[in-house]
């Protein structure tokens, strides 16, 4: 690789990923879906190697393109903190409740980022039942919640669309009648989505498996078990589906953001929230 990777690139690249299209991320950057594309080629002519598959159904990372997501967004972050926070240092606690799934990607090293430019701060990051992450908020334990909007545990501040995709395990046949699928255990709003959705397409199932942690259906989909719906994040290169109009479209996750009452105006919390807001 020569030369510095140019930050506007990365932005773009990490836009597509999380949106898992590019005329989404195009819509969401306010570019055109050309003008992405040809930043697309300039950041993989720049690391030397193809960062995206593209498909009819939309875009998922190559195996270089995951090894490239992780360093894309601590630099993003990163250059977002250092820009808002240079001069001023912040002191305090901040208790931060996530999604499973998103504490499974790379937000918890977002957090630990700015806990290491701000030395004096205290971040506590939870990942809780639903019922377990509301006691916390109202105790006053958790001040920020990021989670699906039915189970955040105040009106949301701000609620972003995420997209799901498949995940198919090693030597599973997509094509299969019935087909094979991993879900996450009744808790999970998502079950009655996927399920729904295969029904819309005449596809029989079967659940082989089921697990209310993201680490038991991850360990199943390596175990060749079925199929799963999960976020991009946490989408292992080898579960990529290629074959893209074997499995119908997934619909879209809603997350919101909740914050405690008591914490307005708190610099710290402030701070968590606009990364945790230019992060996902």
């Amino acid at each position: 690789m020569a030369g510095d990777l140019e930050i506007a690139l990365l932005r773009s690249f990490v836009a597509i990923v999380r949106a898992g299209s590019i005329s989404r991320a195009a819509t969401a950057l306010g570019h055109t879906q050309p003008a992405l594309s040809q930043q697309v080629r300039r950041l993989e002519r720049a690391v030397g190697r193809p960062l995206l598959h593209r498909s009819a159904s939309g875009v998922s990372p190559t195996r270089a393109g995951e090894e490239l997501l992780p360093y894309a967004e601590r630099i993003l972050s990163l250059s977002a903190q250092a820009l808002a926070e240079t001069g001023r240092t912040l002191t305090g606690r901040c208790g931060v409740g996530l999604l499973e799934d998103l504490a499974a990607s790379r937000l918890p090293q977002v957090l630990a980022d700015l806990a290491r430019l701000h030395p004096g701060a205290v971040l506590e990051v939870l990942s809780l039942p639903d019922a377990a992450m509301r006691e916390a908020y109202d105790a006053g334990r958790v001040h920020l919640v990021l989670n699906e909007v039915p189970a955040v545990p105040g009106p949301p501040r701000w609620t972003v669309r995420r997209p799901l995709v498949w995940a198919v395990g090693q030597g599973v046949d997509v094509a299969a009648d019935p087909l094979p699928v991993v879900l996450f255990s009744n808790t999970c709003s998502w079950r009655t989505s996927v399920l729904e959705t295969l029904e819309r397409a005449d596809r029989p199932w079967r659940v082989v498996f089921e697990s209310n942690s993201l680490a038991g259906v991850l360990a199943a989909l390596r175990a060749g078990l079925g199929v799963a719906a999960l976020m991009p994040a946490n989408l292992e290169p080898a579960m990529a589906c290629q074959a893209a109009d074997a499995l119908p479209a997934l619909p879209d996750v809603e997350l919101g953001l909740a914050r405690h009452p008591r914490s307005e105006g708190d610099p710290l919390v402030d701070a968590v929230e606009t990364a945790l807001r230019r992060t996902v």
